[in-house]
């Protein structure tokens, strides 16, 4: 099955080359430590899903571009043109003379509405184009205008004509110290209407990435084409194929609907984080070597721990014993506690893979008391190593990372909605103080239900 890719705004459309790049490689720059017969099969399994064939043999990517200014759109579809090995579909894209400034409801009320029937129809001739759909992923950052505004508002619209059709937000969430006065707003409004249209919001933190880039990729000035490339990575071992529970050469027919029943058993719950282990350059790659059990300690611990990466891991946090609280375990100064889990979802790739261990992720004390482990877990495996990773794990979490974030996020708005500081930006494009109130209300309830699981 196949999956259209819906590419928003300057971030989206940067993140969504940098996906397809990363796919395309992997698939076909290297074997992947495997027969040619199962590297041929994994390769046609990832054509299906994200590419398809045009007349002259070079795949085309399954997405559509939508952005409010032409200068990145133009510069994607020049690099993937470029590249020689994958382009953009020659009638894929729409785009302005002029941006949202950064204002979501200017994208929402202005762009969405007058734009709609030409962006649903490039989305229509692109789902037409797929033998079977599996769904919509839908790139986008959450501060900005066009990205945020546009992107909930042709979320919504995908909800109403798809309705059988999974979706998908792949969001980025702001740098803590962003540089848009007003991106709180623009969060808190982006949040509350995907929370309502998609059906899971896979988030990607800003600073978490960049400590990514700086700490384990050794990256001295970090470029946002650096950042996006490692987003890639990770979404690219999540999305890539693997094997069904059938066996060898049986791939996954439809990985957004097998995600979203891993990972979302409750419509309340739909906020998921990625973790990926090893994450490092290409120079320190070549010297390093890793077993399953090292590997899978630490993705654990990570996870627990509410880390987003191997360095700087707390070991002090344990998983609570029955009936005791946990060690770390929130006090009243609301410290970083033992991350619970609703759903995890473990991606295994390489060699020896049907080795490693993974009884420590199956620990009940992990995950909240409504659902058992053998429902809580799942893990996927493929004996093909992945972008050049000999052994390499991804962890698919649908857990309590995001509470201290979004309350800030919700706190912050909500300092500057109290003083009124720039409602009128958003009044004057139809949005109402009712629709802040109201996106305050439902974000403070996911806050709430995320807080109180246990």
């Amino acid at each position: 099955m196949s999956i259209v890719t819906v590419q928003l705004g300057q971030c989206g459309n940067q993140i969504g080359f940098e996906v397809f790049n990363t796919l395309f490689s992997d698939s076909h720059d290297f074997q992947g430590l495997c027969s040619k017969k199962e590297n041929e099969a994994y390769q046609a399994s990832c054509q299906e899903r994200f590419f398809r064939e045009e007349e002259n043999g070079v795949p085309v990517a399954r997405a559509v571009l939508i952005d409010m200014e032409p200068k990145v759109i133009n510069q994607t579809l020049t690099k993937a043109s470029q590249s020689g090995r994958w382009k953009y579909g020659q009638h894929a894209c729409f785009c302005q003379k002029q941006g949202s400034g950064n204002n979501w409801a200017y994208g929402y009320s202005v762009h969405g509405p007058r734009h709609e029937e030409s962006i649903m129809n490039l989305i229509q001739k692109e789902v037409e184009k797929c033998d079977s759909l599996s769904g919509f992923f839908i790139i986008m950052s959450i501060a900005g205008g066009t990205g945020s505004g546009l992107g909930a508002f042709i979320t919504q619209d995908l909800q109403d004509q798809y309705s059988n059709s999974l979706r998908m937000n792949q969001i980025i969430w702001p740098y803590g110290t962003g540089e848009v006065i007003v991106q709180n707003y623009n969060s808190i409004m982006t949040l509350s209407h995907l929370y309502r249209s998609s059906d899971a919001l896979l988030v990607h933190e800003n600073d978490a990435v960049h400590k990514i880039c700086a700490k384990l990729m050794n990256i001295k000035q970090i470029s946002f084409s650096d950042i996006n490339q490692v987003l890639a990575h990770q979404l690219g071992s999540v999305f890539q194929p693997t094997y069904s529970e059938e066996g060898a050469f049986h791939y996954r027919r439809n990985p957004l609907g097998d995600l979203m029943e891993n990972l979302v058993p409750h419509p309340e719950f739909k906020m998921l984080g990625i973790r990926n282990i090893p994450q490092m350059s290409e120079n320190s790659l070549a010297y390093s070597t890793f077993t399953w059990t090292g590997l899978l300690k630490h993705l654990r611990q990570m996870l627990i721990s509410n880390a987003k990466m191997e360095e700087g891991i707390d070991w002090q946090v344990r998983p609570p014993i029955s009936g005791l609280p946990a060690i770390g375990k929130m006090s009243l100064k609301k410290e970083l506690h033992f991350n619970t889990s609703i759903a995890n979802l473990v991606i295994l790739r390489g060699k020896e893979v049907q080795n490693a261990d993974l009884e420590g992720f199956k620990d009940p004390a992990l995950y909240t008391s409504w659902l058992q482990p053998d429902i809580a877990f799942n893990v996927w495996k493929i004996q093909r190593a992945f972008n050049r990773y000999e052994k390499s794990a991804a962890l698919v979490s649908n857990s309590q990372f995001l509470v201290k974030p979004l309350d800030m996020i919700v706190g912050k708005a909500w300092n500057m909605f109290a003083s009124k500081a720039y409602v009128h930006q958003y009044t004057k494009f139809g949005i109402e103080e009712e629709d802040f109130l109201d996106s305050f209300t439902l974000l403070e309830q996911v806050v709430s239900s995320y807080s109180n699981i246990f």
